[in-house]
């Protein structure tokens, strides 16, 4: 009876741990704090390296970041958390810049981005390295191969099989005196002919099917431009707005390419490329920074030494190839993302803040998009300038919100899933 008591309650304190330890492992979802680490963290920040912001592996190790609150308060706010912190202090002395101020984050979006970042270190430390953002590994192909060298064995062994079982029938049959005519050769016989038809077609529809289903898909696709241009130097280090040249991505259909004149709004004055870091290609050649301006220039009409005597009306169209192409029966409005949706642009082109060369990082596939609409969660408010009035309508979600039956709507639930969304 002396240690009963001691014992019950080790085991009722053992059993609150790990009540709490599941509580907190389940308010962290690594999950959607990849969503919004795609969508508002990536255009300045990697887990593994230093980019236009502090790399985030190990980041609750420092300062007070340890602390959510204190983490949320720096992010909310990043302008007053600063007045008497010398460590983010540092930070703006360290980058040039100071962290965009994301007021509408949570406590639980802190949280899940950082159970994300711990997440990918733990996937880093495991196995090959992981880049965010980055396409998983596709096991299927690797899979599908392996089932079919199996399938293939145990085919070649049911053949043996039958045959050594003809021939042991036929051995019966000799000593027991009985005659029967010669078995048909497997090469003509119907039974043999037809299953080896059904397996071909089988065999056959699987890798069309699944050789079908990748038409179109671009991913890592990477064309050599008509100029080197370098979206980490722009976007990345100068810390140009994307909208400044894709301006119409907030306002239109499309996110137009930039005209000639629009980088002339620069590179009349910027006509060597100097200070940056060395520019390579893909296959590691080196690339003359000044001499691409050249390029823009041939193509503006513009000559540096007669700046004053430039007629913009002269200039040609670059022939820039393009990279990220949907089927023809697809609809995708891009206003619709980036304005409504606040959807990022590293969301679907990865962190082009990293990349000079631009490839295609995402498939774009349709269960892509599907994907992303039943994870994405919609901004429901509408009372203030910043809000969709359109959301007004959907008055039965709000009220399960205020009820508490509801924490969040989705794309889905709006009809994100409906066929005629997309194609038409």
């Amino acid at each position: 009876m002396i240690l009963c008591k001691p014992i019950g309650q080790r085991l009722t304190v053992l059993f609150l741990s790990l009540f709490v330890s599941l509580l907190n492992v389940s308010a962290q979802d690594a999950a959607a704090g990849k969503t919004l680490f795609m969508s508002k963290c990536a255009a300045c920040h990697n887990v593994f390296k230093d980019g236009t912001g502090p790399a985030l592996m190990g980041l609750e190790e420092r300062h007070k970041w340890a602390d959510h609150n204190e983490l949320l308060k720096w992010i909310n706010n990043p302008a007053a958390y600063m007045e008497g912190d010398a460590y983010t202090q540092g930070l703006k002395a360290k980058y040039g810049s100071m962290m965009t101020a994301f007021g509408d984050i949570t406590l639980k979006d802190v949280s899940d981005v950082v159970a994300y970042v711990n997440d990918e270190v733990a996937k880093k430390a495991k196995g090959p390295d992981v880049t965010p953002g980055a396409p998983t590994p596709d096991s299927s192909n690797q899979n599908a191969i392996i089932f079919g060298v199996i399938s293939l064995i145990l085919a070649i062994i049911a053949l043996i099989l039958m045959q050594v079982n003809s021939n042991l029938k036929k051995m019966s049959d000799d000593v027991e005196g009985i005659l029967r005519p010669e078995p048909v050769p497997f090469y003509r016989n119907k039974v043999y002919i037809a299953m080896a038809a059904i397996v071909f077609f089988i065999v056959g529809g699987f890798f069309v099917t699944k050789g079908a289903i990748g038409l179109g898909r671009q991913t890592d696709y990477q064309p050599e431009q008509p100029i080197y241009y370098s979206h980490k130097v722009h976007a990345g280090i100068n810390q140009i707005n994307c909208l400044y040249c894709h301006g119409s991505a907030m306002e239109s259909k499309h996110a137009a390419i930039p005209s000639v004149n629009v980088c002339m709004n620069c590179h009349k004055a910027i006509n060597t490329y100097e200070k940056g870091p060395k520019l390579y290609t893909e296959d590691g050649k080196e690339i003359d920074g000044t001499a691409e301006i050249q390029k823009l220039y041939t193509y503006a009409g513009f000559d540096p030494a007669n700046a004053a005597k430039w007629d913009p009306s002269m200039a040609k169209p670059i022939q820039w190839i393009k990279i990220h192409n949907l089927p023809d029966h697809v609809y995708f409005n891009h206003s619709q993302h980036v304005k409504a949706g606040n959807v990022q642009c590293q969301s679907c082109h990865g962190e082009i803040t990293a990349m000079d060369e631009v490839k295609q990082v995402n498939e774009l596939s349709m269960g892509w998009c599907v994907n992303c609409h039943r994870q994405t969660k919609v901004n429901f408010n509408y009372s203030d300038s910043t809000g969709n009035q359109f959301y007004s309508i959907y008055e039965k979600f709000h009220n399960d919100i205020k009820s508490g039956k509801m924490d969040s709507v989705t794309v889905k639930d709006i009809g994100g899933l409906e066929c005629q969304k997309c194609h038409y």
